[in-house]
């Protein structure tokens, strides 16, 4: 299969993703797919600090607090596990916004294809104008990539 200039597509990789660990809660970091939208770091400055390494401290805010502010980023590069191992809850119903630069924010129950299958999501960034490296997800890398999330986003 090519892509869109007729160059055969990059065999894709699987994702690489950070684990962090903290009392009663495990915070995961995708950085391909983070945006930069800074409602981590914004929202919870004693966790998401980007002057401390780790930069994700999950055992700085009680983990209720932790999952509140992981449910704010909006392309899911930040998700989180409670100790009890269930899953991040989805938002119900699902919703989808395209913002005005194309790109789809989408968050529920959600199952994604891409080359690599099918993943479980409950946010994410859809790529509207087919140029992301990291297809489906948007990376930034086109047209559709100079917007920001404030008006899109529901809280």
């Amino acid at each position: 299969m090519t892509d869109r200039s007729g160059a055969d597509p990059a065999p894709e990789e699987k994702p690489k993703v950070k684990e962090y660990d903290g009392t009663g809660i495990t915070v995961t970091f995708e950085p391909r797919r983070c945006l930069h939208a800074a409602e981590c770091v914004r929202g919870l400055p004693s966790v998401f600090d980007l002057e401390q390494r780790p930069w994700v401290q999950p055992g700085n805010a009680a983990p209720d607090l932790v999952a509140e502010v992981v449910r704010r980023c909006p392309s899911g590069a930040l998700q989180y596990r409670p100790a009890d191992g269930s899953a991040e809850p989805a938002d119900t119903p699902t919703t989808v916004s395209r913002m005005p630069d194309g790109r789809l924010l989408m968050r529920g129950d959600l199952r994604v294809r891409s080359g690599m299958g099918e993943r479980r999501e409950t946010r994410v960034v859809l790529c509207g104008c087919g140029a992301s490296g990291n297809q489906p997800y948007c990376d930034h890398s086109g047209a559709c990539a100079g917007g920001d999330f404030d008006h899109a986003e529901e809280r």
